[in-house]
């Protein structure tokens, strides 16, 4: 049996796949890892972490399925991280992630040179958001002289993996649109902001259309991870973006929400809309013809496993509650969980609110509530920030009539029907978003060795498991409470640039 395997250098694991040429799951297995925060607003991760947890991940589906013949692998990864190599391919220091909030300072210099925001927008059509590759560089440059001083590679995670698998160093469009040095109209690096920053092109990698091969297996790659010489390797894509495609959404009014570490609201584009204010990101799709217009929040399923692991102790004797045992309480709590709402803002946020010093809150704590009226404002004060983020997408004309759910948080029928009931409209999700980037990414591979003939052929291999529709009610209560929350932000930002000048948390 042929069969495709697809790797996702995610934030906190590395998953591998195997599909098959029906886009039926063969085997999956996750390898969890850690992360680094050495200051406050900072996350960093050692590469070496993601080439181990794809070597483990990838033994235990090969384990499990060892009849098969791999007839090419797709990569996916994590968005934005700034991988730093030498002449010699050789990390220079730890990865600076997509949540990494350090170079605000960077991101309005690059504006500044670019010459102002709407300079900027008409280079790439996206701002430098913090967490962006390209913000990044420049703080290196700035604060790291004497590493930056022997920096000839930038690469992100999945360009890390490949590189690793293949000796090559290549990307793809939809992760090199995340870095912010990169015109999506013409998908292409923006020569003329590279010049304007005084960044040489040849730091970035040559980049390709997704399905294109960029490599193939090598020896050492091969002795690495048990695969066979010689097997094609696809450019892949970025999580966020290839993820669509694993949800079967690759047409105009279909919706996807994320909630993975991040929450994300995507969907596909005919053509690169303008990004009137650069709130929401439009990057180039993984298919050659397709855009794609999300919005993503810093904080989703990372502030509900903060809140289990700070605050989860709920139940009797010392051990912390599951995820589902949380789940099972705030279920027990009403729509709006009694008037407490809690803003998801953790590691600061990106959109709608471009706000690295943002920061959590809960909002409206009286003695009433217990522990499953926190858990639920959790949930729902996640839901909030997506329905705040389609909002942006609803001013530029982009419509839903569907929503396609996925990450972790779509395990959850209470998050997804929270979703159906404050949107208004059925949420589906499929076999492939249970599966996350790892899924897309098999199917981009079969794209690009031929199997299917186009993406959107590929995605019609997403059949739905589950199917949730509004309660009229409900969504009218949740309704309601966003109103409220659509509030809080913009009544507590000058409170929270406060608490960031006052170095509280130092």
């Amino acid at each position: 049996m042929r069969a495709l395997l697809g790797i996702d250098i995610g934030t906190s694991g590395c998953k591998a796949l195997l599909i098959d040429e029906a886009g039926s799951v063969l085997a999956s297995s996750t390898a969890p890892y850690g992360l680094s925060q050495p200051r406050p607003g900072w996350t960093e991760q050692d590469p070496a972490l993601w080439i181990e947890g794809a070597r483990q991940s990838v033994a235990a589906v090969l384990a499990e399925r060892g009849d098969v013949e791999i007839a090419g692998i797709g990569l996916s990864g994590q968005m934005h991280g700034l991988t730093p190599l030498d002449e010699a391919h050789r990390v220079l220091r730890p990865a600076l992630l997509w949540n990494d909030q350090r170079n605000g300072a960077e991101c309005a210099e690059i504006t500044e040179k670019a010459g102002g925001l709407e300079a900027l927008l008409a280079l790439t059509n996206n701002r430098m958001l913090v967490g962006y590759t390209g913000g990044k560089i420049v703080w290196m440059r700035n604060h790291e002289p004497e590493l930056y001083a022997k920096l000839r590679h930038v690469v992100n995670p999945k360009d890390y993996l490949r590189l690793v698998l293949t000796g090559e160093i290549a990307t793809e469009v939809s992760d090199a649109s995340g870095t912010g040095l990169f015109d999506v109209r013409k998908r292409s690096w923006s020569g003329e902001l590279l010049e304007r920053l005084e960044i040489d092109p040849a730091l970035l990698p040559p980049c390709h259309e997704s399905q294109v091969v960029t490599g193939r297996v090598n020896r050492s790659g091969a002795a690495l991870f048990g695969l066979p010489e010689g097997i094609p390797v696809v450019g892949g894509g970025g999580d966020s973006v290839i993820q669509t495609l694993g949800s079967g959404v690759m047409m105009p009014g279909e919706l996807q929400t994320t909630i993975g570490t991040a929450g994300i609201v995507a969907s596909a584009l005919e053509a690169p809309e303008d990004n009137p204010d650069g709130r929401l990101q439009v990057f180039c799709n993984v298919a050659p013809d397709i855009w794609h217009c999300m919005g993503v929040s810093l904080n989703a399923g990372g502030a509900m496993s903060w809140f289990r692991d700070t605050m989860g102790s709920m139940g009797q004797g010392s051990e912390k509650l599951s995820f589902d045992e949380i789940v099972a309480k705030a279920a027990m709590s009403p729509a709006g969980a009694k008037g407490l709402f809690f803003l998801p803002y953790l590691y600061g946020e990106r959109c709608p609110h471009p706000d690295p010093i943002a920061r959590g809150a809960f909002v409206g704590l009286t003695a009433r509530h217990d522990g499953g009226d926190l858990a639920r404002s959790v949930m729902e004060g996640v839901t909030y920030a997506l329905r705040d983020i389609h909002g942006l997408m609803q001013r530029i004309g982009m419509q839903h009539s569907v929503i396609k759910a996925s990450g972790g948080g779509a395990r959850s029928a209470l998050w997804r029907q929270m979703q159906a009931d404050l949107f208004d409209c059925e949420v589906v999700t499929t076999e492939g978003a249970a599966e996350g980037g790892a899924f897309g990414a098999a199917l981009v591979a079969g794209v690009g060795v031929g199997i299917w003939p186009d993406a959107k052929t590929a995605a019609q291999l997403c059949k739905p498991l589950t199917r949730q529709m509004p309660d009229r009610e409900t969504g009218d209560t949740l309704r309601r409470a966003f109103g409220i929350f659509e509030g809080l932000y913009p009544a507590l930002s000058q409170s929270f640039a406060a608490i960031a000048e006052a170095k509280l948390d130092a």
